[in-house]
């Protein structure tokens, strides 16, 4: 069908089981082992787990202790982020081979824009192939990709053929691709949204595509739109090289629980300046302060408090932290605290920027 929006070709390259797959690569005795990034301890959490774990259940931030009851000859290895920065160095280089168009989106993954490209490929197929054998050449590690006309289909098509494969959405297949989808795999779709469709009816794009904006909007709010456009293969998101941060956080978890505010009061101080010199280091300045609050029984509680001006020293974050905290009684005793600043000035010089640029047009056919 033609679309009546500028296409574009993106490519979301997606690192198979990242962290676990650089433990196994450096030391090929845990190789074909299931093994687990992070803490095996009470209190140690799954940072990532390799394919070979993740058949037993294993699961990223699943607790040590369950992911060990889960599988008993699970081998936890201890994070080296400087080594996975390297390595995600090193295939980010790659990337750049073919575009400059490169959104990381953490260590392991990112979105590029190959419309127009530097090999002169007009395959983004092709290019996405070439960059994952690459990879592997300079590595040893897999990578997985999906390739469509924006960013939304191509990661939700990254992990179709996962691990180490890569899937196509055509142009002419992505209506009927989102109409097929479970909505589960809906990016943006979490575990309560998901169960709130199901009660209405809503298990496919099909499902989803039935109802009206008017009533996706009243029953979603602001993701309304999103979920109406979005199952219509509309997108328009921008590969964007340099994200500006919604928000700038630091959170600690707790060797032992805190049962007290009064024990709570100094870690957040050195959360406070942690994040201060985040602040000072990016220029950044923000209005809204948010408090995480995770309960020994992994339950999660937030609270935010909106200013009317620009903060950024420590102080006043620390004296809006506390309040936040005085806010409502715990109703249990605190294994981790985290302080977030959002509502950011850099928001308002993105939407100048935004306004500044002037829409790329993007013929509406072309060969995947």
């Amino acid at each position: 069908m033609a679309f009546d929006f500028p296409l574009r070709k993106i490519i979301h390259v997606d690192m198979d089981a990242f962290y676990a797959s650089v433990e196994q690569h450096d030391n090929p005795e845990l190789k074909g082992k299931p093994v687990a990034v992070g803490g095996g301890s009470k209190r140690g959490v799954v940072s990532a787990a390799s394919y070979e774990a993740r058949k037993f259940g294993v699961r990223s931030a699943m607790a040590g202790y369950i992911a060990k009851k889960n599988c008993p000859d699970l081998i936890f290895v201890r994070p080296r982020f400087e080594r996975y920065k390297e390595i995600s160095l090193q295939i980010r280089s790659i990337f750049f081979e073919y575009t400059d168009l490169v959104e990381p989106l953490s260590l392991d993954e990112a979105y590029l824009d190959v419309t127009q490209n530097k090999k002169g490929n007009p395959s983004a197929t092709l290019i996405a192939k070439e960059i994952r054998q690459k990879i592997w050449d300079k590595t040893g590690l897999t990578a997985s990709a999906g390739i469509s006309i924006n960013k939304f289909i191509a990661k939700v098509a990254s992990d179709i053929n996962k691990p180490n494969g890569q899937k196509t959405i055509n142009p002419e297949e992505v209506i009927v691709f989102l109409e097929d989808l479970d909505i589960r795999k809906f990016y943006g779709v979490g575990k309560v949204t998901a169960e709130k469709m199901y009660k209405l009816g809503i298990f496919t794009g099909k499902d989803l595509k039935q109802k009206s904006l008017e009533f996706l909007d009243k029953t979603f709010g602001k993701s309304g739109r999103y979920y109406y456009d979005v199952v219509r293969g509309i997108h328009t998101s921008e590969v964007k090289p340099h994200r500006i941060p919604k928000s700038v956080g630091a959170e600690r978890t707790f060797s032992e629980n805190l049962s007290s505010e009064v024990f709570m009061l100094e870690k957040l101080e050195n959360i406070a300046s942690e994040l201060e010199r985040r602040f000072q280091k990016s220029k950044i300045a923000g209005k809204t302060v948010t408090l995480k609050i995770k309960y020994s029984d992994f339950t999660l509680n937030t609270r935010s408090k909106t200013l009317p001006y620009y903060i950024s020293d420590k102080s006043l974050v620390l004296e809006t932290a506390k309040e936040l905290l005085y806010q409502a009684p715990l109703k249990d005793s605190v294994r981790l605290l985290g302080i977030s600043l959002g509502n950011l000035n850099t928001e308002k010089k993105e939407v100048e920027e935004k306004k500044e640029k002037d829409e790329i047009l993007v013929q509406l056919r072309f060969d995947f």
